[in-house]
C-alpha cells in the first residue's frame, strides 16, 4: 500500500474518530482548515507509529510483556497525547489519556477495516 494511500485511510480514521468522541476537536469544519488538520494529524501520528513507537516498545518491552501487551495501548495514547501537542488544530480535552485512548482505539479499528477493504480476495488466505 503506498503512502499516499495510507495517509487517506489515516485521515478517514481521524475524521470518524473526531465525529465519534466529543473530546476531540480537529479544528472548524465547515472550512478546509479542518480538513487540513485531519490530513495532518493522520500523518504527524503516521510518522511517530513509524519512528518513535518501536523505539518506545524496545524501552518498554519488560512491563508490555508482564501486562500481556496491554501496555501498548499506554504507548498509542502518549503518541497521540504528543501529537496533540505537535499539530496545531489537533485538541483533545481532560481528561486527555482516556480521550486519547478511545482517539487511538478508534483510529486503529477504522483503519483496519479500511485497509482490509483494499486488500485483493487473494491477499490474506494462506
Amino acid at each position: 500500500m503506498n503512502v499516499l494511500l495510507r495517509i487517506l485511510i489515516g485521515t478517514i480514521a481521524v475524521l470518524v474518530a473526531d465525529l465519534l468522541l466529543r473530546g476531540v476537536a480537529l479544528g472548524d469544519m465547515e472550512t478546509t482548515n479542518g480538513l487540513l488538520t485531519a490530513i495532518l494529524t493522520a500523518a504527524v501520528l503516521a510518522l511517530l507509529n513509524a519512528f518513535l513507537k518501536p523505539i518506545l516498545i524496545l524501552f518498554t518491552l519488560p512491563i508490555t510483556l508482564l501486562s500481556l501487551g496491554l501496555f501498548l495501548l499506554v504507548i498509542n495514547a502518549g503518541l497521540v497525547m504528543l501529537a496533540d501537542n505537535l499539530v496545531p488544530g489537533f485538541e483533545i480535552d481532560a481528561p486527555r489519556f482516556w480521550w486519547a485512548l478511545g482517539f487511538s482505539l478508534i483510529v486503529s479499528i477504522v483503519q483496519g477495516m479500511l485497509s482490509r477493504m483494499d486488500r485483493k480476495p487473494s491477499e490474506g488466505k494462506g
